[in-house]
């Protein structure tokens, strides 16, 4: 697939001239943008009034509609893609928003014989949608084995089913039976065949797609914040969302955590509270002296909670116990976590009062946020609100007049980012302005 690439030389300049109409048309320096945007988002975040309630949304397929590329340059071309991006944040001005790229390499997934996604450009036409295909890659009957030797049962089991090339992983011997009878020494054979050998190259191969994949990211994430918007990327590794959602989305599929939930309750809260001792593990304090940065984390979006897939009694057994610890944690560690709840909340609202004040964004896709700013309003920050049918389909007078409810209402007192319930793939690029436009307008303390 073709590419389109930018000189150092011509890139620096084309930086500079932007960062020159930038200050022009505002009459302040791109760092003081910046810090405006970030002291507006923070103090949103943090329960107090800013200037004016802030507004922001990720580009997504938005972006690469509107600069005219397909989606798949999201997983194939990040330079262009990431341009795209940056004419969004320069067309429309949000506080914050944009991402460099989708979240991997097209290259890298290809490669890898990828079973469970499917992206545009590889496995979907080039204007495709990105899909999760869920299924049990976790058998009913493999929990003991991925709670009693959870790497050997990761690495011969379950990889091999997520990826095709990692098949020949599964003829491994294993691991446990290295020490003393069959050592290390005894395995090396596996990789004098032809299988193991094609594996090794193609993993080389995909780990340096990946690399340069997520250096494009990473160099436009500090070009977005060069030119004055704040960057939405998490800084340090926290425990994530709900253990619940890990084995529901990526190990038992729906269906299969739905069954567990009466069929084998014990092994199902053992391995969420396994998935939820790793990610403990693994976590690192929030880096206090990066200055002015937004510290987030926890953001993994929220599934199976919601009030359409399991009643409050299973909610309090299953759910938020591993969900309530993973946000203390990370807030132990110094981040403000951030959460997309999707589907509807209404019932669970007030356990989020159970989380210390001001230290949990949420982010609604279909709860009500009136609701929501009734019961949260004084504890938590609330985000989102505009439908993504409202962005789709409706007129711009008509996504301003619902931000001016919206902002009239959950803005009141401080504590309400503006923005889309959920993707603005498909939205019309006049109510992504009338929904930024509106927060200036109207989003005045």
């Amino acid at each position: 697939m073709a590419t389109r690439t930018i000189t150092k030389e011509s890139a620096e300049e084309r930086e500079k001239r932007v960062i020159g109409e930038i200050e022009k048309k505002h009459g302040k320096s791109v760092a003081e943008l910046r810090q405006e945007r970030e002291k507006r988002i923070r103090d949103a975040m943090e329960l107090r009034e800013p200037d004016r309630v802030p507004v922001t949304f990720n580009s997504g397929s938005f972006a690469a509609k509107y600069a005219g590329l397909t989606n798949s340059s999201m997983y194939y071309d990040p330079a262009a893609y990431g341009e795209a991006c940056l004419k969004v944040l320069l067309d429309f001005e949000p506080d914050s928003g944009g991402a460099a790229a989708g979240t991997n390499s097209g290259i890298m997934l290809e490669l890898l014989g990828t079973q469970h996604q499917r992206w545009p450009g590889g496995s979907l036409p080039p204007d495709g949608t990105y899909q999760f295909v869920e299924g049990e890659y976790m058998k009913a009957d493999e929990y003991d084995m991925f709670l009693s030797d959870p790497s050997d049962f990761i690495m011969r089991y379950y990889l091999p089913r997520l990826y095709g090339t990692l098949e020949p992983l599964a003829k491994l011997t294993p691991f446990r039976n290295m020490v003393g009878g069959t050592s290390f020494v005894g395995v090396l054979n596996y990789f004098l065949r032809p299988e193991f050998k094609q594996l090794a190259e193609k993993l080389s191969q995909a780990a340096e797609e990946q690399a340069k994949f997520a250096k494009e990211s990473a160099d436009f994430s500090a070009k977005m914040e060069r030119l004055g918007f704040p960057s939405q990327q998490q800084r340090g590794n926290t425990p994530g969302g709900a253990p619940f959602d890990a084995v529901s989305d990526f190990l038992r599929g729906m269906r299969g955590a739905m069954l567990d939930m009466y069929r084998c309750p014990d092994k199902l809260l053992a391995a969420c509270d396994k998935i939820l001792e790793w990610r403990i593990e693994r976590s690192t304090p929030a880096n206090p002296k990066v200055k002015g940065d937004i510290v987030r984390g926890g953001g993994a979006p929220l599934h199976r909670g919601s009030d359409g897939f399991m009643s409050i009694q299973q909610f309090e057994k299953f759910y938020w116990p591993g969900l309530k610890k993973a946000l203390l944690v990370a807030i132990d560690l110094g981040y403000t976590t951030s959460s997309f709840c999707e589907g509807i909340w209404d019932e669970r609202l007030e356990y989020w009062l159970e989380i210390p004040k001001g230290k949990a964004t949420m982010r609604f896709e279909k709860t009500d946020m009136f609701k929501a700013k009734e019961v949260l309003g004084s504890h938590q920050c609330i985000q989102g609100g505009v439908p993504s049918s409202l962005l789709e389909v409706g007129s711009p007078s008509e996504v301003e007049e619902y931000c001016k409810k919206l902002i009239k209402v959950c803005g009141k007192g401080g504590g309400f980012i503006l923005g889309p319930s959920s993707s603005t793939d498909c939205a019309k690029p006049a109510n992504i302005k009338a929904m930024v436009d509106a927060a200036k307008k109207y989003g005045r303390y």
